[in-house]
């Protein structure tokens, strides 16, 4: 029997509630459409790269949002030591390009992993701490890294639809 991405449940976002608890369901709720977007696809098909020159499948925007839960919630804002699970300094795509010996199932198994590590990583921050970002110097809040981690994933969600109808015509919300 072949593998292919199983069923997922979207909860809609939260129109009413507090500050934390709705970007958070916001963030969930676009965390799980990436799934929703590539539910009943075989491994095969989750790495189809878009068109060329682009290196864009929507097995690479798994493995990208993996590392960018990790690097903004866990490294940035929680101040924890960990590697990226796919890029390297010497290969900085390598969540996009190496996929020829990827296995989807780990890899969609390390994003559910890394979203609850990275949920658990700033659960007792306040919306107000801050941090610096090591590259740019600037002062960040946790707050606006939940806004552009929802931007993101939006962004990253819209390419999934265009991704998903290229290999077998299906869209959705």
């Amino acid at each position: 029997m072949t593998w292919t991405v199983p069923e997922v449940q979207r909860t809609h976002a939260m129109a009413v509630g507090g500050e934390r608890e709705t970007l958070q369901s916001w963030l969930d709720f676009h965390r799980a459409t990436l799934l929703w977007k590539c539910r009943g696809l075989t491994a095969e098909q989750l790495k189809t790269r878009s068109v060329e020159p682009s290196a864009m499948s929507l097995l690479g925007l798994i493995r990208h949002m993996t590392e960018v839960e990790q690097a903004w919630f866990r490294r940035r804002s929680a101040g924890q030591e960990v590697r990226a699970p796919y890029s390297t300094a010497e290969h900085p795509d390598g969540d996009f390009d190496d996929l020829a010996e990827a296995d989807p199932e780990r890899d969609i198994a390390l994003f559910h992993t890394e979203i609850r590590l990275s949920d658990e990583a700033v659960a007792t921050l306040p919306l107000e701490h801050t941090f610096v970002h090591p590259r740019s110097g600037a002062r960040l809040s946790l707050r606006w890294v939940y806004q552009h981690m929802i931007e993101e994933y939006a962004r990253h969600n819209g390419h999934a639809d265009l991704l998903r109808e290229r290999i077998d015509g299906v869209t959705g919300d």
